[in-house]
């Protein structure tokens, strides 16, 4: 009877105990897909100190981001510059050339960007554009629209979560100058743009719907084909374009910067970013895809490939810690085994999206001999 009674004790304590660890399992997945599904506004913050100015050269605390090669912005509240590949660093400080604006003063607080250039294509660049609305199923979605000389072929860009349609002005002056229209597409819950239905993002999962909306209004204005270019999570919404969109025929190229080709692997490396085990990211799975209905198989491009798959080129840098390097080299190295045309072009020592930055050349002579070879621009 006693033993019957320890039986009946030790049981209700394990399933007092497999439920708190359920309950608690769920609480750490529900806080995980909150950060990953909720638009809200990312927190600004500013992590590096500025140190003054020397001569014409910006002076930085030395850091990860302030040794990084090439050009980069700096922002700061109620300031931004530009500034150059480093010309000095010793004892702390790392010098940079001021290239535009003015610098932030001893002590600033600052942020390191990828973009360099704010304000829309012609205060930016000094590009002729338009403020277009694209029809979408949510409504109308905020577009701007730089004409170039070829009407045939267009490019459209797709910029990463939280980020805006400034990402894509880097590569606008080149692509202009190839001759090819750009359309810079916002997406649901984008700042200006209808929000999605229930609040949140889809990681791709719906966003394509929006990318296949700026398809059909290009081809609306004369476009027969269209060069999709996808940066961070713009490129998993150009993955799910190509997988699922009923106009994808149109896409005859992609370019892809820094982009999640596989969730799972991307979340396991924003967790050990965060200290928090792997192990958990299969719950941040399942409570993110019971929240938004997502299936995060579906974006393995490795194992899920489309079945469309145009000529492509690749960029991702070695030192990227948001989106892992591995994701793309694994992409790569299974292109051709998949049928895929894909030219992959590995950034050394360049962090997330920052290509273009650390490796301006390079990055600028890939993309015009790609254009070149599958578009048929000039060179």
């Amino acid at each position: 009877m006693a033993r019957r009674k320890i039986i009946r004790i030790t049981a209700t304590s394990l399933l007092a105990l497999l439920v708190l660890v359920t309950v608690a399992l769920g609480g750490v997945g529900w806080y995980y897909s909150g950060e990953l599904l909720e638009p809200e506004e990312v927190p600004q913050r500013y992590p590096e100190t500025s140190l003054g100015v020397d001569d014409k050269n910006v002076v930085l605390a030395e850091s990860k981001l302030t040794l990084q090669r090439g050009t980069f912005g700096i922002v700061w509240p109620g300031g931004a510059a530009k500034v150059g590949d480093i010309a000095a660093n010793g004892d702390g400080r790392v010098k940079r050339p001021l290239l535009d604006g003015t610098a932030p003063p001893d002590g600033t607080k600052v942020r390191i960007e990828t973009d360099i250039y704010e304000g829309d294509p012609k205060t930016a660049l000094g590009l002729v554009h338009s403020e277009v609305r694209v029809p979408s199923e949510l409504g109308e979605m905020p577009a701007w629209f730089v004409p170039a000389a070829d009407n045939d072929t267009w490019v459209i860009t797709v910029h990463g979560r939280g980020a805006s349609r400034e990402e894509a002005l880097r590569v606008v002056p080149q692509l202009h100058s190839a001759g090819l229209p750009v359309l810079l597409i916002t997406y649901r819950n984008d700042v200006g743009a209808p929000a999605s239905p229930d609040g949140l993002y889809h990681l791709g999962d719906t966003e394509w719907r929006d990318v296949e909306a700026g398809i059909k209004y290009a081809q609306s204005q004369g476009a027969q084909k269209v060069v999709l270019y996808g940066w961070s999570m713009g490129g998993a919404i150009v993955g799910q374009t190509l997988a699922r969109s009923g106009v994808a025929a149109a896409v005859t190229g992609v370019v892809l910067d820094s982009p999640v080709t596989n969730w799972t692997q991307t979340l396991n490396l924003q967790a050990e970013n965060r200290g928090v085990p792997t192990w958990l990211t299969p719950v941040a799975e399942l409570v993110s895809g019971w929240r938004a209905g997502i299936d995060f198989d579906r974006f393995d491009l490795v194992r899920n490939p489309p079945a469309l798959k145009p000529p492509t080129l690749l960029f991702h840098g070695s030192e990227d810690g948001t989106v892992p390097t591995q994701s793309s080299r694994d992409l790569a190295t299974a292109a051709s085994g998949l049928g895929w045309p894909l030219q992959y072009v590995e950034i050394p020592g360049a962090d997330h999206t920052s290509g273009w930055n650390v490796a301006t050349d390079t990055y600028r002579g890939a993309l015009a001999d790609f254009l070149t070879r599958s578009i048929g621009t000039k060179p």
